[in-house]
């Protein structure tokens, strides 16, 4: 598939991490529309070199998260318009680009899902917050403009919460889902890397060990995983893999519910595959998440998992057929289906089921349609979605 001649194209992202979902999935679509002829840019503060790649630095001063975000906005929206670029692709809510992808879901529904969760405390400090009123007019800007053409979301959740909040056409948006290493996540991870992987964190061999993988704690539901844990047979583990600025508090719980032995907190991971090798199932309780990397690559490594109804697996996950899905708030639910996954036959059956799942999300077939999508807005400036199949729903 080809782009028109010599297209300049715009990324934009704020920050990059290693450990982010977001940044990976740009890295492989600059390498796709690079190979395709087409003249690429990023406009970011921070990001690895990659060839083939202007980086368009713009770091403006900031102090705190807010001026952060809307200075950042302001330079990169002005870069743009100087620039004349033929596409501007936005992972930042910014009114300037052609196209957004929503990967980190509707501001409003996760701020709701976090007060429903956290009380009237919560709910008073976010209606407090001045972030919280600048990304959530961020949004209504973003989705109000008349120069955006389409929105990418990776999960039929986000797109239908787009749709209802915000009033944009469903042929405007794109379920493109991410890629996942079949190679690099595999159910051959288990052999190479249990014991091994055991023996370091001090887990025992016959354990059974559930892994939760993701930053941001709160948002991710470990609270409700380690309190689930503590209703669980002595024989269970759990293994958290991520970072959080307020790990110290999870580890407390923890210590408070009687499992701080049973609590592996491994930090944050550039290689996360040996952990997917050491696990027999994998949990995510998580508050609010569109569709989270780790939950595919979970599934390539043949294991099965426990997530929310507020997380875009959903689209995929049958509760009790090829996996378990519950309230992010529902503990005993948590603990019933956690406990389900303690029958040996039931986790060597959901196996290759789990396996099968993404066999299809490889990266040539979502480079092809995030191509598509390039070629038909610089070419017709709309979008056709009927060319993005949808994964069955649930």
């Amino acid at each position: 598939m080809s782009l028109p001649r010599s297209s300049r194209i715009v990324l934009i992202r704020q920050r990059y991490t290693r450990f982010g979902g977001a940044e990976r999935f740009v890295a492989s679509a600059l390498d796709a529309l690079a190979a395709r002829g087409a003249r690429l840019s990023v406009i970011t503060r921070r990001w690895e070199h990659q060839p083939g790649v202007e980086l368009i630095a713009v770091n403006p001063f900031h102090i705190g998260r807010l001026w952060r975000d809307w200075a950042f906005a302001r330079a990169a929206c002005r870069v743009v318009e100087q620039r004349g670029f033929d596409l501007v692709q936005s992972h930042e809510r910014l009114a300037c680009c052609d196209i957004y992808r929503a990967g980190d879901g509707v501001h409003r529904i996760w701020l709701r899902r976090r007060a429903a969760a956290g009380g009237w405390r919560t709910r008073l400090g976010q209606w407090l917050n001045p972030y919280h009123h600048y990304v959530l007019n961020a949004e209504k800007r973003l989705f109000a403009s008349s120069r955006l053409k389409a929105v990418i979301c990776n999960s039929q959740m986000v797109r239908d919460e787009i749709m209802s909040c915000f009033g944009l056409p469903e042929e405007c948006i794109a379920v493109i889902y991410n890629a996942v290493d079949l190679v690099r996540f595999t159910p051959l991870l288990r052999a190479q890397h249990r014991r091994a992987q055991r023996e370091l964190l001090g887990v025992p061999e016959t354990a059974m060990v559930y892994l939760f993988v993701g930053s941001g704690f709160e948002r991710k539901g470990l609270s409700s995983a380690i309190h689930a844990l503590a209703s669980l047979p002595k024989h269970c583990y759990l293994v958290v893999v991520g970072k959080d600025r307020a790990v110290r508090r999870y580890r407390r719980l923890a210590h408070t519910l009687g499992v701080a032995e049973r609590v592996k907190f491994a930090g944050p991971q550039v290689d996360t595959a040996p952990f997917y090798g050491m696990a027999d199932a994998f949990v995510l309780p998580t508050l609010y998440d569109p569709f989270p990397n780790v939950v595919l690559e979970a599934l390539a490594s043949g294991l099965p998992v426990v997530v929310s109804d507020s997380c875009g697996a959903v689209d995929i996950i049958r509760d009790g057929e090829n996996g378990f899905v519950c309230s992010a708030r529902d503990i005993d639910g948590l603990v019933l289906r956690m406990r389900r996954l303690l029958d040996v036959d039931l986790r060597a059956r959901w196996m290759v089921i789990s396996r099968s799942l993404v066999e299809h999300w490889q990266a040539d077939e979502m480079t092809t349609r995030l191509l598509a999508l390039y070629q038909r807005i610089l070419q017709r400036g709309s979008v056709d979605t009927t060319m993005y199949p949808q994964a069955t729903a649930r």
